[in-house]
């Protein structure tokens, strides 16, 4: 029996998830994109979804009043398994300001997606914002804002069957993967401190 190595958030380029400066850098360039450009990084950096789960996003799937998300995870095998991802006020703000979320679900335009770009063209935008931010190396990609949102979210204390349940994995084991992350931060700490004694 093959045993399979473990998926690892680190290779021999580095990290491959975007830690918390970049993440704010990478949002600052986002404040100064279109306003779609804008949300659609926002959306990705707070959700953590993957991007063809961004770009299937309707108008109906924001709650405006519970401030919350419903992604349909297109990585299973059947379509229609949904989760629903609370997410900051400043989202959802930023989305009704771009796309005109209470006008268009007032005339009940729930279908209609947010974002009418090619996987290509979001892509494009994405790494175009990563380079701007001077983000580089392995975490330079929209999976590294996934990674990044599942390290921000471990590191802040969420249990991990709920960071299972925001991105979208089946079971906890998978999740796992980002408490690799923290066990390095921690590391380095306690290295930094004894260092310093």
């Amino acid at each position: 029996m093959i045993h399979q190595q473990p998926p690892s958030l680190y290779d021999d380029r580095g990290r491959k998830y975007i830690g918390s400066n970049e993440r704010q850098a990478l949002l600052d360039c986002a404040a100064r994109a279109p306003g779609d450009v804008r949300t659609f990084a926002e959306t990705l950096v707070y959700t953590g979804c993957r991007i063809s789960e961004a770009l299937n996003l309707t108008v109906g799937n924001i709650d405006l009043n519970r401030r919350t998300i419903q992604i349909e995870s297109l990585k299973k095998k059947t379509r229609g398994i949904w989760r629903v991802v609370p997410v900051q006020s400043v989202l959802i703000e930023h989305l009704d300001l771009a796309h005109g979320l209470h006008r268009r679900q007032y005339l009940k335009q729930f279908d209609e997606r947010l974002w009418t770009y090619s996987r290509t063209t979001a892509w494009r935008h994405i790494s175009r914002l990563l380079e701007e931010a001077g983000i580089r190396g392995p975490q330079a990609n929209p999976k590294g804002l996934r990674h990044g949102f599942g390290v921000a979210a471990i590191e802040a204390g969420v249990p991990l069957h709920i960071v299972a349940k925001w991105l979208g994995h089946s079971n906890t084991q998978t999740t796992e993967i980002y408490t690799q992350a923290v066990a390095v931060e921690e590391r380095t700490i306690a290295a930094r401190m004894f260092n310093d004694i």
